[in-house]
């Protein structure tokens, strides 16, 4: 079993950056591909990013990529999502999740002002 921590999120203006992370407990980190997704008020929670338990290859969803880059730390049992150019429609609560075994984080919030 994981347990999943998120830390990181906040208040930003439109443009300015954040980095999220998500501890996990366990000595498996390195086998899990771990993601992250976010869910804005009244939607549905959406995809954002994924990589694969070796760190060799990334995911993004169309509404990031080249904005937001997910890497790990399999060493720290680390998952980290560095966000860039932020804009207020990225406004939600992230949360990391790892699978297989679809485990989930508690979330951090993350609110880009205009």
């Amino acid at each position: 079993q994981v347990r999943l921590v998120e830390s990181g999120g906040g208040l930003v203006q439109a443009g300015g950056s954040l980095r999220l992370s998500c501890a996990a407990s366990g000595r498996t980190f390195s086998s899990y591909n771990m993601a992250w997704f976010r869910q804005a008020p009244g939607k549905e929670r959406q995809f954002v990013a994924r990589i694969e338990r070796n760190g060799g290859s990334t995911y993004y969803a169309d509404a990031v990529k080249g904005r937001f880059t997910i890497s790990r730390d399999n060493a720290k049992n680390t998952v980290y999502l560095q966000m860039a150019s932020l804009k207020p429609e990225d406004t939600a609560v992230y949360y990391c999740a790892a699978g297989p075994g679809n485990y989930w984080g508690q979330g951090t919030q993350v609110t880009v002002s205009s």
